[in-house]
């Protein structure tokens, strides 16, 4: 069961799934953790691990007790991979997971803790484009090898 199936309710997709060639249709969408590997580039230990800390929900296994992922798992760990180039901590995303599975009542929450996290992500954007700034300069600087920049010969 995905963490999106258990809510009952209308599902975000907006992260999009990883590689859709390579998915199986819905219904036939029984991946191993080996082929979960595969498809995200996360490693199996790391999927389990998301598993155990409440980031991944409880996964489908199959008879013989192997865990079986589907397509909206997928779906659910390209948004995971997405919060991790945020820099959002693990401990929101268990958060943010935890309020998926309560149910539509924690939109607000969920909402407050998505917006803190852009706000984040645009702070570290404008600090990342005064350091772009600074290595244009010097990069400028050595293309000229070493001589001053137009707007210093001028003077």
């Amino acid at each position: 069961m995905t963490v999106m199936e258990t809510t009952g309710t209308r599902t975000d997709t907006c992260a999009g799934p990883p590689e859709r060639g390579s998915r199986r249709p819905d219904g036939a969408d029984k991946y191993t953790i080996s082929e979960v590997a595969a498809l995200t580039g996360l490693t199996a230990h790391t999927l389990r691990w998301y598993e155990r800390i409440g980031l991944m929900p409880h996964i489908d296994r199959s008879h013989t007790g192997q865990r079986r992922y589907t397509n909206r798992d997928l779906d659910w760990l390209a948004l995971v991979g997405k919060l991790r180039l945020t820099g959002m901590p693990v401990a929101d995303m268990v958060r943010y997971a935890e309020l998926v599975r309560e149910g539509d009542h924690t939109y607000p929450e969920r909402f407050a803790l998505l917006k803190a996290t852009r706000e984040d992500v645009l702070a570290r954007i404008a600090e990342l484009q005064g350091t772009l700034a600074v290595l244009d300069r010097k990069i400028s600087f050595y293309a000229d090898a070493g001589q001053p920049l137009a707007s210093e010969r001028s003077r």
